[in-house]
């Protein structure tokens, strides 16, 4: 009955004809069933049919359309299920395939030929025990991917932070080496896992104020581990996933890797591999040429109250298009990133005669 309402009301801010609200309010009603109706960070008593109306009324009657437009042909919304499904395809298509690549490559073997080849199936098992899984956010579903992986992977090689206190590492080593009945064992792998990477900015940038001129989540981590003694073995692999990127991130990562490779030498990383769950292609950035009638809202429904020093570090004048410029349509069902076109997420009061902007998709702030 609450939806009934909403798409009313909807259908009068539109005004929209008998046969329009037939149309639409078929695919509003299975739209937020499957997907929208899902997102965590309503507010309290809205659902996506709510928030959409009231997210529409922002606009001039006559620019309603586009924005409807927007959200109905162009934006992407990555439900609970599906990004699920990417944890799930975590361990199997990413951690297996590495694991096993590093194994052929001790044996001098190609890496279909590990599990044909007698022994290596106990080597196997030793070098994933062997690994490490860190968070690097609270979006790093960690726990997730402990329970997709019960009884392959250990609860005790899955941390949900990086930064842990020094009895914490000595329990993990501790752990390790009862699991594999090795007193001087040590982590051989380490994965690095977040949700999202949208800039790249975030997790690697060079920065002039900052101690040995980068920062960043990684340049966190590395710090993190300085003092570490015995929890690492010499040579230990370093491996990095997301579970969605943009096309900007994806290649922007490595290339930031290389430069502070070349910046911090020996202070660095001896190699990291990057990897994907998914990478958005650049072809879904907003722009001018397939979002016209969208980036004139964009640019004028803009209200500057919502820059701060955190999004000044994407490097671009105002956040119209997001953290970095990325200019993405996107919303994560957990939260929608600073990525995405700041029309979509952000809240304001609208003060000194600026705009208030309302969200469709209300961003829960990770910097205030």
């Amino acid at each position: 009955m609450k939806q009934d309402l909403a798409l009313r009301l909807l259908a009068e801010i539109m005004g929209w004809s008998n046969e329009v609200c037939s149309r639409e309010y078929a695919w509003l009603r299975l739209i937020s069933r499957l997907k929208y109706d899902s997102y965590r960070d309503y507010s309290a008593g809205v659902l996506f049919v709510e928030s959409l109306a009231d997210w529409l009324q922002q606009f001039a009657p006559s620019e309603r359309q586009a924005a409807y437009d927007f959200v109905r042909y162009h934006l992407i919304f990555l439900s609970p299920p599906e990004m699920q499904h990417l944890v799930d395809l975590f361990y199997p298509e990413v951690v297996r395939d590495r694991l096993v690549g590093i194994i052929a490559e001790r044996h001098g073997l190609k890496p279909h030929q590990v599990w044909s080849t007698p022994g290596l199936e106990k080597a196997y098992d030793s070098l994933l025990r062997r690994t490490l899984f860190l968070g690097l956010s609270d979006g790093a579903r960690m726990d997730a991917l402990r329970r997709s992986n019960t009884g392959v992977i250990s609860n005790e090689q899955v941390m949900i932070a990086t930064e842990l206190e020094p009895s914490r590492w000595a329990s993990a080593v501790k752990k390790l080496r009862k699991d594999t009945d090795d007193s001087s064992a040590r982590f051989e792998v380490v994965y690095l896992i977040d949700d999202f990477a949208g800039s790249g900015k975030t997790f690697l940038r060079p920065d002039p104020d900052a101690a040995g001129g980068w920062d960043g989540k990684l340049v966190k981590f590395r710090r993190t581990i300085a003092p570490l003694q015995d929890v690492f073995a010499d040579g230990w692999a370093l491996c990095v996933h997301h579970y969605v990127a943009s096309h900007e991130a994806s290649t922007g990562i490595p290339a930031a890797d290389v430069a502070a490779r070349a910046a911090l030498a020996s202070n660095w990383f001896n190699a990291i591999t990057f990897t994907f769950g998914t990478v958005l292609p650049s072809t879904v950035r907003v722009g001018r040429e397939q979002h016209g009638a969208f980036m004139d809202l964009v640019e004028k429904y803009y209200d500057p109250a919502i820059q701060s020093v955190h999004i000044s570090v994407g490097g671009t004048a105002d956040v119209r298009l997001g953290f970095g410029a990325c200019a993405l349509p996107l919303v994560l069902e957990h939260n929608t990133p600073n990525n995405s076109v700041a029309l979509l997420w952000a809240e304001t009061d609208g003060e000194n005669g600026t705009h208030p902007m309302r969200s469709l998709f209300r961003r829960r702030q990770r910097h205030s």
